[in-house]
């Protein structure tokens, strides 16, 4: 089977407090999720109706069989996804403050975690070769063999330019506890880029990547490091799109922020899902925007990745309606 969309990279068990606006000593009891931004991605895509899988690694334990399940559950295809006898899986706490304070807490990544044995080795190139969008992380990058790996997968993949239907996706979500330095970053990003057709970050990751400067700037740089649509988000001010020939802007999508840690991700899967139906950049960018913030308004991140009919619906309620199968004929944004 062909994927529209092989992601590569982290997962883990995702444990979220049931009590909101609380330091996490304080709170008293909590819900266990699938987590991990490609997976959560992978499963974002799937939501929207497209054949999604992961290539990952978890531990030989319960919590593995566990990630396993919701894969499934979501209709991701679990077939990529083995497990590491060494290594327990990664397990992530969060405390959830709205607006706009949600620290995270990793468990089990120190000093390795299954995910970053991915090996290059046993990677199905043939499969990642013909996905219709293969989406990576810088994450991956940070340590042996999953650096190897993640270089070996880009490596195969055809360079296809814009045309619709085949991408390669670096998510360029820089966390520095996985990093000696932001100088290591840069050049393990700089060695992936020309392999890369998209990117998307916001201002840090983005300045990681390609150096400080205006939103403007940084996807300039982005362009002639080779991708062929730099996506930079702007926090408040919405998100911009950018490519030789257009540059887009979607406004924000305001809503009531629950948990703002899976927004990233649901924008994501639908920008995935508007790539692959060909619609205009402004169009996708506005689909991903909006979805993106559905989960902001949500607790958990991959369980409350929204359908395309609510990501419509959204839209609408804004009076901005979207592209897709689900618009209102003649409808623009």
């Amino acid at each position: 089977m062909t994927h529209e969309l092989l992601t590569i990279g982290r997962i883990s068990v995702d444990i979220y407090p049931n009590n909101i606006g609380v330091d996490l000593e304080d709170v008293t009891s909590f819900g266990k999720y699938l987590g991990g931004s490609p997976s959560n991605v992978a499963v974002a895509a799937a939501r929207h109706g497209r054949r999604a899988a992961v290539i990952t690694r978890t531990g030989d334990d319960a919590f593995g069989t566990y990630l396993h399940r919701e894969l499934r559950k979501f209709n991701v295809d679990d077939s990529f996804v083995t497990p590491v006898k060494e290594w327990p899986t990664a397990v992530t706490f969060c405390a959830i403050k709205p607006p706009d304070d949600f620290p995270l807490y990793f468990y089990g990544r120190f000093p390795t975690a299954p995910d970053l044995q991915i090996k290059a080795a046993e990677l199905d190139l043939g499969a990642i070769r013909d996905a219709g969008i293969f989406w990576s992380t810088v994450t991956g990058l940070c340590q042996e063999p999953s650096r190897s790996a993640h270089l070996a997968a880009h490596q195969a993949r055809p360079r296809t330019g814009l045309t619709p239907g085949q991408y390669t996706v670096l998510d360029l979500d820089y966390r520095p506890m996985f990093w000696a330095s932001e100088a290591d970053a840069r050049e393990q990003v700089a060695r992936i880029l020309p392999h890369v057709t998209v990117a998307i970050g916001n201002d840090k990751e983005c300045a990681v990547a390609v150096g400080e400067g205006t939103p403007d700037e940084q996807a300039d740089r982005l362009l002639a490091a080779g991708v062929e649509i730099a996506v930079v988000k702007l926090g408040p001010d919405g998100v911009m799109a950018k490519t030789r020939t257009e540059r887009v802007v979607s406004a924000p999508v305001p809503v009531e922020t629950v948990n703002g840690l899976g927004a990233g991700d649901s924008f994501g899967g639908a920008f995935c899902h508007g790539l692959l139906s060909g619609w205009p950049l402004a169009q996708v960018l506005d689909f991903a925007n909006a979805a993106g913030a559905l989960v902001a308004s949500r607790l958990s991140c991959a369980d409350a990745m929204p359908t395309p009919e609510e990501v419509t619906a959204l839209l609408a309620e804004r009076g901005r309606l979207a592209a897709g199968p689900y618009a209102t004929e003649g409808a623009t944004l």
